[in-house]
C-alpha cells in the first residue's frame, strides 16, 4: 500500500488563509477502512465502452460538467482542432466552443455548468477570459504575463496556474507556442514548470513545483503531479501552499489528476504497470492506464488494462470514468457509430467505477 508522506507545511499569507491542520483533519474526518489496500478490479478485460466516433477524427481531454450532463472534448479534423460540448449520454456534439485559438485547447475548463474559463491572447494579451458554454458574451476575468498554462479559477477572483521558465536561456511569450495538447501534457523540455497563486490584483507567490493542477470540488485543495528525477508522483496541498503531502511513490509516471466530485477519489494517468521497465522507452512499448486512488493514499486500483494509450481521464457523478484512448476500435463498434471510414487516433471512451467506489 502506497503510504502518504508529510514533507511540508509552507505557510503563505494568502486570502482566505488555510492552516495545514485543515488537510489533516479533513483526511482523518473522511478516510477509508484501514483494510483497504492496492487492489485490480479489472480483471482480464476493463470492460471500457466507446462513446465517440468521428469520421477521420480525433477526441481527447474529456471534461464533464459539474451537473454530469456534457463533456468538453478537443475534436480534431484536418489539423484544425476545435472544442466541442458533446452528450455525456451518447458522445453526440452539442456545439462548438472554442475555435481558432490555440491556448484555449490546453486551458479549456467548466466554471459552473453554464459556462467556460480559458487562457487567451486576445485584446494582444495574455489573459484568463470566460464565456457561456452556449455561446454569448465574453469577458475577460483576469489579466497575465509570461508564459503561463493550466489556470484554475478560484472563488476568491485569483488564478492558479502553472508557470513555465526556462532551464537554459530566457525565452518570451509566445502566443504560438502552446497547441494542441498531447498525449503527454506534462512533459515540457526545457521548461520549469512552477504553480504560482495570482491574486485579483495581479500580486503573484509561488506555491510549488508541478504540473497538471486540479482544483478539488470543495475549492480548498489542489492535487498535481511533481517530478523527481525521471518520475512524477502526485502531491496534495491546500491552495495556500500549506499543508504538501505526496500520494503516490514508485519509479513510475503519475499525471493528470482528476478529482470525484464528491472529493474522496482520484483518477489519473500512469505507467506504473510496467514502470520504467528495461528499453520500454527505446521500444515504445510503455503501458499508459486510468489507475484510481483514494484522498488519503490508500485503495490504489487499476481501471484500464490495455496495450493502448489510456489517459486525460475525467470523473462523472454517473459511476463511470471518462478518457481517451487510441485502442482498437471494433468492427461492430464501427458500424454501431455508423462510421464507415478510418478510425485511428484518440478517441473517448469510459469505464464503470469499482462498486465500492461508486
Amino acid at each position: 500500500m502506497y503510504r502518504i508522506l508529510w514533507l511540508t507545511a509552507a505557510m503563505l499569507a494568502l486570502a482566505p488563509s488555510l492552516q495545514a491542520q485543515d488537510l489533516m483533519d479533513w483526511l482523518h474526518d473522511t478516510a477509508l477502512p484501514s483494510h483497504e489496500s492496492q487492489h485490480s478490479d479489472a480483471g482480464e478485460s476493463d470492460m471500457a465502452e466507446l462513446l465517440t466516433l468521428e469520421p477521420g477524427e480525433s477526441e481527447m481531454y474529456p471534461r464533464v460538467s459539474p451537473d454530469g450532463k456534457y463533456l468538453l472534448v478537443i475534436s480534431g479534423k484536418s489539423r484544425k482542432p476545435v472544442i466541442t460540448r458533446r452528450l455525456i449520454e451518447n458522445g453526440d456534439p452539442v456545439n462548438i466552443v472554442s475555435e481558432h485559438d490555440p491556448l484555449a485547447l490546453g486551458s479549456i475548463a467548466w466554471h459552473g455548468n453554464d459556462n467556460v474559463t480559458f487562457l487567451s491572447y486576445r485584446a494582444d494579451s495574455l489573459g484568463v477570459w470566460e464565456k457561456p458554454v452556449a455561446g454569448g458574451i465574453i469577458r475577460r476575468y483576469q489579466r497575465l504575463d509570461g508564459e503561463l498554462i493550466s489556470p484554475v479559477v478560484l472563488d476568491d477572483g485569483g488564478v492558479i496556474a502553472v508557470r513555465l521558465r526556462a532551464t537554459s536561456k530566457r525565452i518570451g511569450t509566445s502566443r504560438h507556442k502552446i497547441s494542441t495538447p498531447g498525449f503527454d501534457n506534462w512533459e515540457m523540455r526545457g521548461k520549469q514548470p512552477y504553480m504560482v497563486y495570482i491574486n485579483k490584483h495581479g500580486v503573484e507567490l509561488e506555491l510549488a513545483a508541478g504540473m497538471n493542477p486540479s482544483l478539488s470540488p470543495n475549492g480548498k485543495r489542489l492535487v498535481f503531479s511533481m517530478q523527481a528525477g525521471r518520475s512524477w508522483h502526485l502531491f496534495m496541498m491546500n491552495v495556500d501552499g500549506s499543508g504538501l503531502i505526496q500520494l503516490t511513490e514508485g519509479r513510475n509516471i503519475d499525471v493528470q489528476p482528476t478529482w470525484s466530485p464528491d472529493g474522496k477519489w482520484i483518477a489519473f494517468t500512469s505507467n506504473r504497470n510496467n514502470g520504467f521497465r528495461e528499453g520500454a522507452h527505446k521500444s515504445g512499448k510503455i503501458n499508459w492506464d486510468i489507475w484510481l486512488i483514494a484522498h488519503d493514499g490508500r485503495g490504489l486500483t487499476r481501471l484500464t488494462q490495455n496495450p493502448a494509450k489510456d489517459g486525460g481521464p475525467s470523473i462523472s457523478n454517473n459511476g463511470r470514468v471518462y478518457f481517451h484512448s487510441d485502442r482498437k476500435v471494433s468492427k461492430e463498434e464501427r458500424n454501431k457509430h455508423q462510421v464507415k471510414s478510418r478510425t485511428g487516433g484518440f478517441h473517448i471512451w469510459s469505464v464503470a467505477l469499482p462498486a465500492r467506489v461508486s
